[in-house]
């Protein structure tokens, strides 16, 4: 999907254009080829740049390459499957150059979206750096958010965990934890990003817009702190949750295991007397109670030792 904007003169508004025009906001998502080769031939960006970003495993870097400054940075992505939400990431790709601003990503993003819908402050499509500077502190604002919630359904998975324990919620720690490393991974990779944009003579650098781009610092490594220690909160809750179904398991072989041994003393003493060959009592009529009473003397003491023992 192909969308241009342009920043109103007037009412310093963001409106939808239809031409591609010099100091216009091009927007690709997911686009097609035909749509890439048509930016592509009027913004002078190469088409290998252009898809650059549509590479789910393309890392975040900065390269220029003929006055055109590609940006790529990892933004946070939210699947909603059947019963919960997955969290992922995706390559966000900005290029900037003399007359045009480009952002592409594989599908559409809350990160933008927000500028779309006028929700950032100050926001001005003509004023590239900070424009740049926006979208990295918008995107580190979101990872926080993300990494909240995630932090909110791991403790919700927990509890129903104490209560009883079943794949489904494991599975659901398993993806939160796997969450986890893509985000604290990719905000790794966004730091570097943002520290070498910082030094970068390829992008103009303002004094006005020195605050924005420290507060991108500060919230991006606020976000990589917190994933840090909630990964490393959710390894150690799997590990602990392992141990625990191992105990379970264990608990429950060896209760298995005690009445086993208490059903097997019947057993014996039963076949004994069941047996085509003289053993005492088998021609008295009390015999049979005499058999129970054998059983029991040998039972209740193997019992009274299981019990002690916390076999039961």
């Amino acid at each position: 999907m192909l969308n241009i904007y342009k920043m109103s003169p007037q009412s310093r508004e963001l409106k939808q254009s239809e031409a591609m025009e010099k100091g216009c906001w091009i927007n690709l998502e997911n686009p097609s080829d035909k749509e890439l080769e048509e930016v592509s031939r009027t913004t002078g960006v190469s088409e290998d740049m252009l898809k650059a970003a549509l590479d789910e495993e393309e890392r975040a870097r900065i390269e220029t390459e003929d006055g055109n400054t590609l940006i790529i940075v990892d933004i946070p992505i939210i699947d909603e499957s059947a019963d919960w939400y997955v969290y992922s990431t995706l390559p966000l790709g900005i290029i900037t150059n003399e007359n045009f601003f480009i952002t592409v990503c594989l599908r559409e993003t809350t990160v933008l979206g927000d500028f779309m819908k006028g929700r950032v402050r100050n926001f001005d499509a003509n004023k590239r750096t900070r424009f740049i500077y926006q979208i990295l502190y918008v995107n580190a604002v979101k990872y926080l958010h993300c990494l909240k919630q995630i932090d909110k359904t791991s403790m919700r998975v927990q509890q129903t965990l104490h209560r009883s324990m079943k794949n489904k919620e494991l599975i659901q720690l398993l993806d939160l934890e796997k969450a986890l490393v893509y985000f604290s991974t990719s905000l790794n990779s966004n730091q570097i990003v943002i520290d070498r944009l910082r030094v970068m003579s390829a992008v103009k650098h303002y004094e006005e817009d020195d605050d924005i781009l420290d507060d991108v610092i500060v919230e991006n490594k606020q976000a990589i702190e917190m994933a840090t220690i909630y990964r490393d909160i959710m390894s150690g809750t799997m590990d602990a949750f392992a141990s625990v179904i191992s105990n379970n398991q264990n608990i429950v072989m060896k209760f298995l295991a005690a009445i086993t041994i208490i059903l097997t003393i019947p057993t014996i003493v039963a076949s004994l007397w069941g047996m085509n060959v003289g053993v005492p009592f088998g021609d008295t009529l009390w015999g049979f109670w005499a058999v129970v009473g054998i059983i029991l003397v040998i039972t209740v003491p193997v019992l009274i030792v299981m019990i002690k023992k916390k076999m039961f």
